[in-house]
């Protein structure tokens, strides 16, 4: 429960979260960097958090959000997705909208 409470607040705290491999300055896997990558192409101020210096948070995401990978992007506390789905709406430019709609 206390993951739980840790990951809510995160997400309430953050208007753009991404649950990461790594920190945005030196990420620790190739997805992590991507999603990474697209938001600071899009001028987005963002919190990264590193699930890799606590196995609680690093599980705990994955069960808040019922989704079995890590990157996790959310937006004003809307789960987004992974890796695939970002580059997937960034390239379409959905992201950019779902952005500009919510911050």
């Amino acid at each position: 429960m206390e993951i739980k409470n840790k990951i809510e607040d995160l997400i309430k705290q953050n208007d753009v979260c991404l649950f990461m491999k790594g920190t945005p300055d030196s990420p620790q896997c190739g997805f992590s960097m991507a999603v990474s990558n697209i938001l600071k192409h899009l001028n987005i101020n963002f919190k990264g958090v590193n699930v890799l210096e606590d196995e609680n948070l690093r599980q705990g995401i994955k069960n808040f959000s019922d989704w079995p990978t890590i990157p996790q992007l959310y937006i004003k506390g809307e789960f987004i997705g992974g890796c695939d789905i970002v580059k997937e709406m960034f390239e379409n430019g959905e992201l950019k909208k779902i952005l500009e709609q919510k911050i």
